[in-house]
């Protein structure tokens, strides 16, 4: 019966906080618009093989994560729900791999639910599960690699070993399609120190070779296509995306070499009081206990080979969570004691601390000398103030009672999940969700021949709600750099400079639109030509300029 209530349990969890508030949310600039752009522009060619964005070559990634969304987009249509619903599917697939290597490794039916609903509640896997990037989808097929290699490591040897060390091969090849070569990397050096522990290398070096037939023969048919296709397409997606953003000191997100440590520890909320512990008790039972020394490789090995990065972002340690909420699981199970009440405590201070920032520091009231909320937006503050006023009362309830309801924990963050998405600052949605200035202004826009945005993301979002990916680029080339420099691109970007000169031959054309956001604390748009019509909304400006007949 209790497991049976689990079960319900994750259930909703997973509903409330991935699928309900799915079709409520803006697309964020830069990342959701372009994925989400992406995938249009290769449904409505059909070429499902080399990705354009706005039109243009666009090598930065492979495949198959645009496969992914392009499947959403065409079950769901061109909606928010369906570019946000490729990255939740990720995640409840993954949990649904925590759930049954917690079987496996514990013949725990009640352990492996309570893992999985950890693993959907952590605060950085939440946070990215909802949002409609490629790291969900690379650490689904990671969680499937580290699987399959466990379970095909407890089998005799023989063919159904073979048949284990090719699905850890189509594995790993779906993350190369996903996001490259780190999807190979990542698996090995995660099994390392198991492999070295259990002295197996004799039949990992026997059997590997099918590993790297099954990745080979997974990737080599897109591989090949996109080589007589696109022959430029490996030398930038080798050298530009993982060379010079791994070891050149022009990296992008550059970053210490501890900074995936807090991270980690920001990450594990509502479950940060379990993590020591969880680590330290694989540790002591690295030898009576290989399945916990086998997740403890998995957890530790990647976070130190991306610290190792010049180039780092939150996103990428995202495939350690899945190990992690197991260790942390049996650690509450089996030894939790005080550190379930240390837990309780936690989620009452962090949400209290945050209901104090929101109302005495951030709101129009607040002791910010700027204030991230405007002086009509109090609704927005108690929104706000009541997801962590949830926060705080699920960790007093557990506080009081905390080893029969430590398991609540899971619904901390369920204000944040139902209620964020109504809460997000006005000056933050014309920063970085477009879409509501672009549907203020679409009856402009539909009606400009021309349309031009200076940042990338900004053109993203004009593109997927326009349906065209025609917009141009003016004065920054930001990621797109790339694809700009070939010659058919031409007329696809527009200094300054030569703006008048481009926009006077134009207007001769048809209508121009040009949308600009702003730089923080940039309000001057004199040194452009004056538009016939201007449309401001915090960063956001429009200027319009009519047809002139020659």
């Amino acid at each position: 019966m209790k497991a049976t209530k689990a079960g319900v349990g994750l259930l909703l969890v997973i509903a409330l906080y991935y699928l309900l508030p799915l079709a409520f949310r803006g697309l964020w600039q830069p990342d959701e618009t372009r994925y989400a752009e992406i995938s249009r522009e290769m449904l409505a060619s059909g070429d499902w093989i080399v990705p354009h964005f706005l039109g243009l070559r666009y090598f930065e990634k492979p495949a198959v994560g645009y496969w992914i969304n392009n499947l959403s987009q065409w079950a769901f249509d061109h909606t928010n729900f369906a570019v946000h619903f490729g990255s939740t599917f990720s995640i409840a697939l993954t949990a649904l791999m925590v759930y049954w290597l917690a079987r496996r490794l514990w013949q725990d039916h009640r352990l492996g639910l309570t893992a999985a609903a950890i693993f959907s509640s952590c605060l950085l896997v939440y946070s990215i599960g909802t949002y409609a990037v490629l790291d969900p989808m690379i650490a689904l097929w990671l969680a499937v690699a580290m699987c399959a290699f466990w379970q095909t490591a407890q089998v005799p040897r023989g063919w159904r070993k073979g048949l284990g060390y090719l699905a850890v091969g189509v594995a790993c090849g779906l993350g190369f399609m996903t996001k490259g070569f780190l999807a190979l990397a990542v698996p090995v050096l995660g099994v390392l120190p198991w492999v070295i522990a259990q002295k197996c290398w004799k039949e990992v070096l026997s059997y590997g070779l099918l590993a790297v037939v099954g990745a080979v023969a997974t990737s080599l048919p897109w591989v090949i296509a996109i080589a007589r296709r696109e022959p430029d397409f490996w030398h930038y997606f080798i050298w530009v995306e993982h060379i010079q953003r791994f070891a050149e000191d022009n990296a992008q997100h550059k970053a210490p070499f501890w900074y995936y440590l807090p991270v980690l520890l920001a990450g594990t909320l509502p479950w940060l009081a379990l993590l020591p512990g969880a680590l330290h008790g694989a540790w002591r039972e690295r030898q009576a206990q290989s399945g916990a020394f086998y997740l403890l490789g998995w957890v530790v090995m990647p976070p130190l080979f991306f610290s190792l990065s010049k180039g780092k972002l939150p996103t990428y340690i995202m495939p350690c969570f899945a190990p992690l909420s197991l260790l942390m699981a049996r650690y509450a199970t089996a030894w939790g004691g005080r550190a379930l009440k240390v837990n309780g405590a936690i989620n009452l201070l962090f949400g209290l601390l945050c209901v104090v920032a929101l109302a005495g520091v951030l709101a129009p009231w607040g002791l910010a000398r700027h204030p991230l909320f405007g002086p009509d937006e109090g609704g927005k503050v108690l929104l706000g103030v009541l997801s962590f006023v949830i926060w705080a009362a699920v960790g007093g309830l557990t506080l009081r009672a905390p080893a029969v309801r430590w398991r609540w924990a899971a619904l901390c963050p369920l204000g944040i999940a139902l209620l964020v998405g109504q809460a997000i600052p006005q000056r933050v949605i014309d920063a970085k969700q477009p879409q509501s200035f672009i549907q203020t202004v679409r009856p402009q826009l539909e009606n400009s021949r021309f349309i031009l945005a200076d940042r990338v993301g900004v053109a993203a979002g004009l593109a997927w709600e326009l349906q065209r990916s025609d917009i141009a680029l003016f004065e920054r080339q930001g990621e797109l750099a790339y694809g700009l420099s070939y010659p058919d691109a031409a007329g696809r970007f527009i200094r300054e400079e030569g703006f008048s000169d481009w926009l006077r031959e134009r207007c001769k054309e048809g209508s121009v639109a040009l949308v600009l956001l702003l730089p923080n604390g940039e309000s001057q748009i004199d040194h452009l030509p004056r538009a016939d019509e201007t449309f401001r909304r915090g960063r956001l400006v429009l200027l319009a300029y009519h047809q002139r007949r020659p």
